[in-house]
């Protein structure tokens, strides 16, 4: 390979996944290039539209286009479940801190790409290259090249470091090429979405799921607001559904005024698809990291698709940063396969419970559902036992090789459906206001995407902690006195933050360790722990 014209990172693939991807990695100095096989952007379709609140705070801290994506999407926070005429259960998502986005906004993935794509632009670390579809893939010790056809037929080889392949769910090329296996199972009924624009006056703020109603009985409907009064609806249909029959006959027409009456109405877009549950075996493969579709599927009940690409994004940059910038070793990214392999595990187990549930497999499994959701109407104690989807969560790094276990604050499991774990060793730290002096930081997880961040709470001797901390690892470290920080004691409750504590967050925002009055012998091994890094060369300044 000629290392004189070799990328640091290529990146495979110009959905929302390879587009954080590019611009985290900018963040932390590191260019990339953006490679994509089709000739331009996709104009249409809304594909994927619920973005959660902590991957709209991953893409506020990559580029500030989480605010843009916040402020243009539509605001919901109830999630309503029924049974044909009769509502089982509806909650609103906990917050365990005090965020600065809403639990989701629906805003269409075309909409969404379009202001990453903005964003891209202004970023002179990312070289983008459309139509540039990668055929062929080589690794050798210090690389690899990739071979593409150009959209007008030519080949062309582009040579990185590293790759993070995001080529989604149709990337068997990829996958092939790389080596692994893409095991799982495909649902046989299909699902018809149309996205419609019309006025529907209090259905604005709410995701409505029914069961068996009866506008598609037997079946289910999924309605979520969407912005500019358009409303995207799911219909479970059968496996040998026709869309073209069903619109050129008038049933298609009929099939929405079931839903919402004598409304003027406009199909904005329409799509008939089948479901899949699979999963690669390996998520690292030498060079390559693998991430979203191309590494996984899942129903979209739930939102797990892109909100879990993005965070394996997230996860794939900061470690590849961290291991090109010099401040970890190349073992760290072994753990990007043991932490999202895991977090695409569980995506798997509750999407794939979902669609038991709502497609039974036999005789049994209907009749057994029938049950329970005839139960639910009259016991709000059954509710538990109706999956109409767990809402996308981000993912604890308990069992993490890179994560140090408290005894005081053990995880208890998944949590109640709509809620988080609490605060702890793994977690995603919950977000609060916080006071830092003069600087332009107001939120704690602003102050964890810096670098590593460590705070001090009352009972501790700040020095020696700031001291141990700062010369534990080469990455960058900011070690902050939670009383200098908290507002209104938020900080505090968030964390429930007891006195004696030394708190250890990565990168990512996610709590590498809980210390109860460490050594500093202890801070230095959670933080090295932290990034697979045993040895000390120098500090780093913190990440800009």
């Amino acid at each position: 390979m000629k290392n004189q014209f070799m990328h640091r990172v290529a990146i495979i693939g110009n959905g929302p996944v390879g587009q954080t991807a590019a611009l985290l990695l900018a963040r932390w100095g590191v260019p990339s290039v953006v490679l994509d096989g089709r000739p331009h952007r996709d104009p249409i379709g809304s594909k994927a539209i619920c973005q959660q609140r902590d991957v709209l705070d991953i893409w506020e801290a990559a580029s500030g286009a989480g605010q843009r994506i916040a402020a243009e999407g539509l605001t919901w926070t109830t999630a309503r479940t029924l049974y044909r005429d009769r509502e089982l259960f509806s909650y609103d998502l906990v917050d365990r801190g005090r965020s600065h986005f809403p639990a989701f906004v629906n805003l269409s993935q075309t909409r969404t790409e379009q202001i990453l794509d903005e964003h891209i632009l202004s970023e002179d670390l990312i070289d983008v290259k459309w139509g540039h579809e990668v055929t062929g893939v080589t690794q050798e010790d210090n690389g690899v090249s990739l071979s593409c056809t150009t959209v007008d037929g030519n080949p062309a080889t582009i040579e990185a470091e590293y790759v993070i392949a995001c080529a989604g769910a149709r990337g068997d090329a990829i996958r092939n090429a790389v080596g692994v296996t893409f095991d799982g199972e495909s649902f046989d009924d299909r699902f018809l979405i149309c996205d419609i624009k019309a006025d529907l006056p209090g259905w604005s703020n709410e995701r409505r799921f029914y069961f068996d109603p009866a506008w598609n009985p037997g079946r289910q409907i999924l309605i979520h607001p969407c912005p500019d009064s358009t409303y995207r609806i799911d219909w479970q249909v059968p496996g040998d559904y026709d869309l073209e029959l069903e619109e050129s006959s008038g049933a298609l027409d009929a099939r929405i005024r079931a839903v919402i009456g004598d409304q003027p109405y406009e199909i904005v877009w329409k799509s008939v698809y089948r479901f899949h549950s699979r999963l690669v075996d390996r998520m690292r493969v030498g060079r390559i990291l693998l991430a979203g579709d191309c590494a996984h599927l899942v129903s979209p009940f739930g939102a797990r698709g892109l909100n879990s690409g993005v965070t394996d994004a997230e996860n794939a940059a900061w470690k590849l940063a961290f291991v090109l910038n010099g401040w970890a070793p190349e073992a760290l990214l072994d753990t990007y396969h043991d932490e999202r392999h895991a977090a695409a595990l569980e995506n798997i187990h509750v999407t794939t419970d979902t669609m038991n549930f709502l497609v039974p497999r036999d005789d049994d499994r209907r009749r057994k559902r029938a049950e329970t959701l005839d139960a639910a109407v009259v016991d709000p104690g059954m509710s538990s036992e109706v999956d109409s989807g767990r809402l996308a969560e981000p993912f604890w790094y308990t069992d993490s090789p890179l994560t140090t276990a408290d005894s005081r604050r053990p995880f208890g499991g998944r949590p109640l459906r709509g809620t988080v774990p609490p605060a702890g060793p793994g977690v995603l730290v919950p977000d609060v206001p916080v006071s830092v002096g003069n600087s332009l930081h107001s939120r704690l997880r602003e102050l964890a995407r810096d670098g590593f961040l460590v705070l001090v709470a009352p009972g501790n001797e700040f020095a020696p902690v700031r001291e141990a901390a700062v010369t534990a690892v080469t990455a960058p470290v900011r070690v902050l006195e939670t009383s200098e920080l908290d507002v209104c004691d938020a900080l505090r409750d968030a964390l429930d933050l007891r006195p004696g504590d030394v708190w250890v967050i990565r990168p990512d925002a996610h709590v590498a360790a809980v210390l109860d009055r460490p050594e500093t012998a202890e801070v230095v091994a959670a933080l090295r722990r932290a990034v697979h890094h045993s040895t000390v060369d120098h500090v780093a300044p913190l990440a800009n």
